[in-house]
């Protein structure tokens, strides 16, 4: 395969700094911000009449926010924000919300999930030892995501492993690969994905690879997926990213899966760049963590990854996969006697009305009786997990939190860190991952369960984006997150009470910012 960095190498300079989209994006979004001053400043009589209807419009709004069914830090953010902007405010909140194709994205969504959703009990093997558990009734009944009994799994701290083994799964791969990431950046991680990609394509096997056009906004050319699609890759971008100021714009595909065969599968907090495997620097040392699936849970990534496959499409180009060819029937009998712990993969959409990835956390926290440690990039939740997590700590658990020590965000450093404060007063134990970014996503607790997964402890992740996850029961990995975590504490920096002291002016700063999390 070509060098993708090359893909649009023959373009003038001249053109690329003129046409190329993110140029285009900002100067489209600065001309709506422009034509709402224009609104709101021009003092025609015609004018004054939109302004009073707009005002009018705004006190509606906000009762109508006030009795939504919404969390309440949703419902602050918009109020104050219509108090600080009562001409627009209002018109905004309607036009950012209710104005918008969700309602479409959101139909298009449940039909490929129910076209899927009977194929997550195939042939699913069941005995007597799962154990009756609030979190597995609740994932399997409610949320729709089964139990598995025969899986092994392979837990990575360090994606560099990773990267080599799923390398080694590609080449051996023999019907389908399925790819779904976040960010994708050509390089030293993603080239000889690639190269393996299309060498398999052009066998005849079935290769498939989704990403997020927001996220990879400014790391890939324009027509990235038609450069792939050329070399016999079938390729789609998750909700084309539009210049325009819409809800759906927030609802971004932030799961990372890899598919090969039905038989394994990946997840975690990698996506396919080089800071991930420390090829290049940024924000120092790059930690990650990532989760090998081989057996019958494979299979629930699999469907995870058909159920968001085809939404992009209009219902009449809508492709119907014959789901039964991609079920690895030689995997049922290969792994019928396989057996470690219970694996339990699930996803998380925004667009409907639960909150899987809060309530697997949640669950965790609620349950645990011993120790809780959890790996996390951002800290900014609401109040319904700040109180649960000073719970678990005044009731005895030890609850541990790393984050990173230095951010890819300035904003979210700052917002992150203002809640220091609330949970070390309550006996959480907070800490910094002091060699650098520490983007991790896990929980393990009591040495009976732990999860894996691109779940932040942030508004993005756990109400605004697509998410997945593997929730492991007294599986082996259980040891294996808990000893990452263990040996990530030996080089952070635990913070202090007097660490989280600020003057007036920044405790101000940061209770502004906090406002606004959950648009962050």
């Amino acid at each position: 395969m070509a060098d993708v960095r090359n893909v649009s190498k023959n373009v003038p300079k001249w053109m690329h700094i003129v046409f190329r989209r993110r140029m285009f994006v900002i100067l489209t979004l600065l001309a709506q911000l422009v034509l709402l001053f224009f609104i709101i400043f021009n003092t025609s009589k015609t004018f004054t009449i939109i302004n009073t209807l707009l005002t009018a419009i705004s006190i509606v709004v906000s009762f109508l926010i006030l009795n939504r069914r919404e969390k309440p830090d949703f419902k602050i953010v918009w109020v104050f924000l219509i108090l600080l902007f009562p001409l627009f405010g209002g018109a905004m909140y309607l036009f950012f919300y209710l104005i918008s194709d969700s309602k479409s994205l959101r139909q298009r969504i449940e039909s490929c999930k129910n076209y899927v959703r009977p194929w997550f009990k195939y042939k699913i093997q069941r005995d007597d030892s799962i154990p009756d558990i609030a979190q597995i009734r609740y994932i399997e009944d409610y949320a729709g995501y089964p139990v598995y009994l025969h899986s092994k799994t392979n837990y990575y701290s360090d994606i560099r492993d990773f990267q080599k083994d799923l390398l080694e799964d590609l080449r051996k791969a023999e019907k389908y690969i399925f790819m779904e990431f976040f960010i994708l950046r050509p390089g030293k991680m993603l080239n000889p994905i690639l190269a393996i990609m299309e060498e398999k394509a052009k066998a005849g096997l079935d290769v498939r690879l989704s990403y997020d056009d927001m996220g990879c906004l400014l790391s890939l050319p324009t027509h990235f997926d038609k450069y792939l699609e050329k070399r016999g890759i079938k390729c789609t971008k998750f909700s084309p990213f539009r210049p325009i100021l819409s809800s759906q714009q927030n609802n971004r595909d932030h799961r990372k899966i890899v598919s090969i065969d039905g038989k394994i599968a990946y997840t975690g907090g990698m996506n396919l760049a080089d800071e991930y495997i420390n090829a290049i620097e940024r924000f120092g040392y790059w930690k990650d963590s990532a989760i090998r699936v081989e057996g019958d849970a494979a299979w629930s990534l699999t469907l995870i990854f058909l159920s968001l496959w085809n939404i992009r499409k209009k219902k009449d180009k809508r492709e119907k996969d014959d789901i039964a060819a991609f079920y690895p029937e030689s995997a049922y009998r290969e792994y019928a006697n396989t057996g470690d712990g219970f694996v339990q993969p699930y996803a998380d959409s925004p667009l409907d009305q639960d909150n899987v990835g809060e309530h697997v956390y949640l669950h965790i926290i609620n349950s645990a009786q011993n120790y809780l440690y959890i790996n996390t990039p951002y800290l900014v939740v609401d109040y319904n997990i700040v109180s649960t997590l000073t719970l678990a700590a005044k009731s005895g658990v030890d609850v541990k939190i790393i984050t990173p020590y230095r951010w890819d965000k300035w904003f979210v450093r700052i917002v992150s860190r203002s809640y220091y404060r609330q949970l070390i007063r309550a006996g959480v134990e907070v800490y910094e991952y002091k060699p650098g970014f520490n983007h991790s996503k896990t929980f393990v607790s009591d040495d009976k369960v732990a999860t894996v997964g691109t779940v932040n402890l942030d508004y993005r992740s756990l109400y605004h984006h697509f998410e997945c996850g593997v929730v492991l029961f007294k599986n082996s990995s259980v040891a294996a997150v808990k000893k990452d975590f263990l040996e990530n504490l030996a080089v952070c920096k635990k913070i202090e009470e007097a660490d989280c002291q600020r003057n007036v002016a920044q405790r101000l700063f940061q209770d502004l910012l906090r406002i606004f999390a959950p648009l962050m």
